[in-house]
């Protein structure tokens, strides 16, 4: 029975890792240097969504391999700065339709992969617009926990531009 309902669900897997783009996708950047983008980003503000509920100081540590490929740590803590700390670990990898860097393929479970694409990115690497194809996700990250509001305006506004519903954005606690 178990190796039936195994033989079963393996192409749904197989179709859940499927990462079909809306031809109206928004366009990424021209490229990105993984090797200055490793390193902490701070979430800034992002879309609600259910692998982030109730998330406060979220960051994101990135870290190149060897092999090309991206170690991800997602860190946030539960209910305020101060509550439990829940850690996710992933892997990305660069996607092979555009391998310029501004597309990742990040894997926390085996054969699941969702897109993060670098929509904006500050000439500095000091912040990151990152969404996904379908626009149903969205994040605003910086290297530090503060954003000056003048350049969050900016890219909010680059979000909106990009077909973005900006009003789902949600501005995240960070400790300080």
């Amino acid at each position: 029975m178990l190796k039936r309902l195994a033989l079963l669900a393996l192409p749904l897997l197989l179709l859940a890792g499927c990462n079909r783009i809306p031809e109206n996708a928004p366009p990424t950047v021209e490229a990105v240097d993984i090797q200055r983008y490793q390193g902490t980003w701070y979430e800034i503000a992002a879309f609600p969504n259910r692998f982030q509920k109730n998330c406060t100081a979220t960051r994101a540590e990135y870290r190149l391999r060897d092999d090309g490929k991206v170690d991800v740590t997602n860190r946030c803590h539960l209910g305020n700065p101060k509550g439990e700390e829940n850690i996710a670990r992933a892997t990305a990898r660069l996607d092979p339709a555009k391998p310029d860097g501004s597309r990742l393929l990040v894997s926390f479970f085996p054969l699941i992969e969702g897109n993060y694409w670098i929509l904006g990115l500050d000439p500095d690497y000091r912040w990151a617009l990152v969404g996904a194809p379908g626009r149903d996700y969205l994040w605003i990250l910086a290297r530090t926990p503060d954003m000056d509001p003048g350049t969050y305006d900016d890219i909010v506004a680059r979000a909106q531009a990009l077909g973005f519903d900006t009003a789902k954005l949600k501005k995240t606690v960070q400790p300080g």
